[in-house]
């Protein structure tokens, strides 16, 4: 049909050449040279992530405690140094790197599946479907995100399968707003009423038609809320709320060496600087796929 390629010709058919939609939106990103940067620095830290245990043994340098060594100065030995424990805080960041990416993509996708299913299904059917759904999520958006996490960690317990779905629940009104005005936004194009005129179902028009026509503005969110549920994932963390000691994870190594931050100051530098360097990645990784992928910025 159709529908399926709107979304795909918007240029005209100038994107076609050379790999197509796809094709079209990666020569325009590779022009922003920060979003480049930036996708170098996430492609840098997922590979940390997965190997892990190659660049460093978990228990020998993660978990073990070593009082002989505590609190020793970044050297060829420790590249970050050693903290009040005499673990290796470089091996502490690379292995929290899984941590902190792993629960950042698995409560955005919590996220995305409910409050983007929630979101289509509003802005698709409208009317008092609409309100009823759009008024609770409201309810939830009035509380702050990191205060609803707080409450759902609270009554759940602390762990890391509870810090995903927390983050995740708390950032489901921000997907249902931007999907639903995403659809809304498609829903009245010729593409979709000959959907409907040829008599298919509701789902399979959300699912074939609408949805792939708003992927841009959701790809666009969804890699700068991973951000922010990092962000999110290490607050909790250092208020004790999130990955519980001696597990690694950003957040918790600054909690543990803030009291030691007039003395040795590395433990909280290494930590800060892999949040710091992860959260402006994405950012500039989700600019960057604005531009490629708004056609008004053409």
């Amino acid at each position: 049909m159709r529908g399926n390629r709107t979304g795909s010709e918007i240029d005209g058919g100038a994107e076609t050449k050379g790999g197509g939609r796809a094709g079209y939106v990666w020569r325009r990103f590779r022009k922003n040279r920060l979003a480049m940067v930036g996708l170098a620095i996430i492609v840098l830290l997922i590979g940390v992530a997965i190997f892990a245990d190659l660049i460093a043994n978990y228990h020998d340098k993660v978990i073990k405690i070593n009082i002989g060594i505590r609190h020793q100065a970044p050297s060829l030995a420790h590249f970050f140094g050693t903290d009040e424990f005499g673990r290796d805080i470089f091996a502490r960041v690379v292995h929290g790197t899984r941590i902190s990416l792993f629960v950042g993509l698995i409560s955005v996708g919590i996220a995305l599946f409910f409050g983007g299913g929630l979101g289509a299904v509003a802005g698709y059917y409208g009317g008092k479907i609409d309100t009823v759904i759009m008024r609770l999520l409201d309810v939830l958006l009035a509380i702050p995100v990191i205060l609803l996490a707080i409450t759902i960690i609270a009554s759940l317990g602390v762990s890391i399968i509870n810090l995903m779905i927390a983050v995740g629940v708390a950032n489901i009104p921000g997907f249902a707003r931007v999907v639903r005005g995403a659809v809304l936004g498609v829903k009245g194009n010729e593409f979709i009423e000959a959907a409907k005129a040829i008599g298919s179902p509701n789902y399979k028009i959300i699912l074939a038609h609408v949805l792939p026509n708003c992927f841009a503005p959701i790809m666009v969110y969804a890699t700068l809320k991973v951000a922010t549920a990092i962000m999110a994932t290490a607050g909790l963390s250092f208020i004790g709320l999130g990955v519980k000691p001696p597990t690694p994870e950003w957040g918790s190594m600054l909690s543990a060496g803030r009291g030691f931050i007039r003395d040795h100051v590395h433990e909280v530098f290494f930590p800060g600087l892999a949040i710091m360097m992860s959260v402006l990645s994405l950012n500039m990784i989700g600019d960057g796929l604005r531009d490629a992928l708004d056609p008004r910025l053409k």
